[in-house]
C-alpha cells in the first residue's frame, strides 16, 4: 500500500492501543495529534518551497543551464550522484538539517535528469553519516544533551574514577565516538549510492556498473570523512557536516573536472521512454519544457542553490541573526492542558529559504507572471498529493512517542520496545544499541528526537552491563542517523519534492539496504571496541 493508505490506518491503531491497552487519556491523545499536525504542517510548508524553487527554475530557463552545466564536469551519472547528493547533500546536512538534504539534492538531480525515484533514493542514502552532526550539530547538541543532561545517574558516572572530568567532556566524548564510527562506516556511502543506482534504475540492472566507479567513490567518501572526523574528535559536534561536507565538494568536483579516479565508460541511465512506470513521478523536467526566453549563465542558474546555502548557515551560525529568529518562535506550551507543547518558528524553517530565494528568481531571470502563476499552480498540485500521507503519519508518531503518560502505569512504547530488546541481549547489547537508535528515528522522523528519547536509556544499560557508557550513546547516534534513511515521513516529504507519489514502499525497499549495512557495521564496531575496552 502507499503511504497515503497506511498512514491513516496506522494513525487509528496506534491511537486505539494507547488508549485500550496504555491507557492513555483522550485528551492527551488528542494533544498529541495536534502536535502532530503543526509538525506536519512544518513539514509540508518545507516541501512547498523546495517545489516552488524546483519549478521556478524549470520554467526560467534555469534548469538547462544546470544539466548542460553539469555535464561538462562530468557526463556520468554516477559521478554526478556523487557530487550533488554525498558532498552537497552533507553541506546541506550540516546547515539545515531536518530533511532539507533531500529537498534540495533530490529535485537537483531530477533536474539533471534521473529518473525521480531514483533521485529519492540517492538522496535519502545521504541521510546517515552527515546527520548526526547536521544543523550544526543539533542531534548531539540537543538530542544527547537533552536526554543526558542533569540526570542523577549522569552525575553520579562522572564522579566515579577515569570518568571524564566534566559533563561537557562526556558530551564532547560521545560526538568524538559518534565522528570516528560515522567515518569509519560513512566512507562507502557513495559506493553504496552509485551500486543502488546502476542495480535498480540501469539499463542493465547490474551492480557491477556501480563497482566500476570504486576508486572515485571511495575517494569521495574519504574526502569528506576525514575531515568530518578530525572536525568531531577536535572541535565538538557543530561543524563537522558542515564543513566536511564543504570540503568535500570541493575536492570531488575538481577532481571531476580533471577526469581523477574515474572510469573509461561514462554511465547513463536508460531513455526516460523505457523507464519503469513506478520510476516517473508528476514532474516533467524534459529539454522541451524548458524554454529559454533569454540566454542564462551558468552562475545565475547555480546562484539560487549557492543562496539557499548560505542563507541556510547565516540563520543558523550567525549569533545575531540566530537570536533574532530564535525570538519569532511561537509556542503552545500546554496542548488542551497536558505537557506537550508545540512551536512554530516560519523564520527559521528551510521553507522560508525556499521561498525567498524563489521570489529573488523572478528579477535574476526576468519571469513573467505566466511563469511564476505556472510554476505555484504546479507546487501546488505536486504538494497536495503528499499532503495526506504527512497530515497523518506525523501524528501517528507523536501518539506512539507521547504515550508515558498513561493510567496504565507504563513506559512510551518506543521505550517498552526497547527495554525488552535489552534484556534479550545483554552482553551483546553493543551489536544492537544502534538498532535502537535507528528503531527511533524511523518512528520519530528526527535523529535529535531519537537520541532525546534513548540516550538516557542507552547510558543506564551500558551502565548496568559494566559497558563504555560513551560509546553505547555514541552507537544509539549512529543508528539514530541511519534510521533517517527509512523514516515514513521522511521518506515520503522526499518523494512529495520530486513528485513521486504512491512509491513510498518500493523507496524504503532499496534504502534498507544501506540501513542495514549501517546497522551491522555499527554493530561489528560497537562490539570490537567495546571488547577491547575490557
Amino acid at each position: 500500500w502507499p503511504a497515503k493508505k497506511t498512514m491513516p490506518v496506522g494513525l487509528v491503531l496506534t491511537a486505539v492501543l494507547a488508549y485500550a491497552y496504555w491507557e492513555v487519556a483522550p485528551r492527551r491523545i488528542a494533544a498529541a495529534s495536534i502536535q502532530g499536525l503543526i509538525i506536519a504542517g512544518e513539514l509540508l510548508y518545507i516541501v512547498f518551497g523546495a517545489l516552488f524553487l524546483l519549478f521556478m527554475l524549470k520554467h526560467s530557463g534555469a534548469v538547462a543551464a544546470i544539466r548542460d552545466g553539469f555535464r561538462r564536469i562530468s557526463p556520468d551519472r554516477r559521478i554526478q550522484a556523487i557530487i550533488v547528493a554525498w558532498t552537497f547533500g552533507a553541506f546541506m546536512e550540516g546547515a539545515a538539517g531536518f530533511g532539507t538534504p533531500a529537498a534540495v539534492a533530490g529535485p537537483l538531480l531530477v533536474i539533471l535528469g534521473f529518473p525521480p525515484m531514483a533521485a529519492v533514493v540517492a538522496a535519502l542514502t545521504i541521510q546517515s553519516t552527515p546527520v548526526s552532526f547536521g544543523a550544526v550539530g543539533t542531534p548531539i547538541l540537543i538530542g544527547v544533551n537533552g536526554g543526558l543532561k542533569d540526570q542523577p545517574l549522569v552525575e553520579k558516572f562522572l564522579t566515579e574514577p577515569g570518568s571524564p572530568e566534566s559533563y561537557d567532556a562526556l558530551l564532547r566524548a560521545i560526538a568524538g565516538d559518534v565522528a570516528l564510527v560515522h567515518g569509519v562506516i560513512g566512507t562507502l556511502i557513495p559506493l553504496f549510492v552509485v551500486c543502488l543506482l546502476t542495480r535498480f534504475f540501469g539499463a542493465n540492472r547490474s551492480w557491477r556498473e556501480g563497482l566500476a566507479v570504486w576508486r572515485f567513490a571511495l575517494f569521495a567518501g574519504l574526502a569528506f570523512t576525514i575531515p568530518y572526523m578530525l572536525l568531531g574528535v577536535f572541535l565538538g559536534p557543530e561543524f563537522p557536516s558542515l564543513l566536511g561536507g564543504l570540503i568535500a565538494l570541493g575536492v570531488t568536483v575538481t577532481a571531476a573536472r580533471r577526469g581523477w579516479f574515474q572510469p573509461k565508460e561514462p554511465w547513463d541511465f536508460p531513455p526516460d521512454s523505457d523507464w519503469a512506470a513506478e520510476w516517473s513521478g508528476r514532474i516533467p523536467m524534459r529539454e522541451a519544457d524548458q524554454r529559454d526566453t533569454t540566454p542564462i549563465s551558468l552562475f545565475a542558474a547555480w546562484l539560487p542553490y549557492l543562496m539557499v546555502g548560505v542563507l541556510l548557515v547565516v540563520t543558523r551560525v550567525v549569533p545575531s541573526v540566530a537570536a533574532w529568529i530564535a525570538a519569532a518562535e511561537i509556542k503552545w506550551p500546554s496542548i488542551l492542558g497536558t505537557d506537550i507543547s508545540g512551536a512554530i518558528n516560519v523564520p527559521k524553517l528551510p521553507g522560508t529559504v525556499f521561498l525567498v530565494v524563489s521570489l529573488f528568481c523572478i528579477p535574476l531571470y526576468r519571469m513573467n507572471r505566466r511563469n511564476v502563476r505556472a510554476a505555484i499552480g504546479e507546487a501546488s498540485s505536486a504538494l497536495f498529493g503528499a499532503a495526506l500521507a504527512i497530515v497523518f503519519a506525523v501524528p501517528m508518531v507523536r501518539i506512539f512517542i507521547n504515550s508515558n503518560v498513561n493510567a496504565a502505569d507504563l513506559a512510551s512504547m518506543p521505550q517498552v520496545l526497547a527495554a525488552a530488546t535489552a534484556q534479550w541481549a545483554g552482553q551483546a547489547w553493543p551489536a544492537l544499541a544502534a538498532v535502537i537508535g535507528a528503531m527511533g528515528a524511523f518512528v520519530a522522523g528526527s535523529n535529535t528526537i531519537s537520541n532525546m528519547t534513548f540516550a538516557l536509556f542507552q547510558f543506564d544499560v551500558a551502565l548496568s552491563t559494566g559497558l563504555p557508557p560513551t560509546m553505547i550513546v555514541a552507537l544509539q547516534a549512529v543508528g539514530g542517523a541511519a534510521g533517517n534513511m527509512i523514516c515514513v515521513h521522511n521518506v515520503v516529504a522526499a518523494a512529495a519534492t520530486v513528485g513521486l507519489l504512491g512509491q513510498e514502499g518500493t523507496v524504503i525497499r532499496r534504502t534498507l539496504i544501506p540501513t542495514a549495512y549501517y546497522l551491522v557495521a555499527a554493530g561489528a564496531i560497537g562490539m570490537a571496541v567495546c571488547f577491547w575496552a575490557r
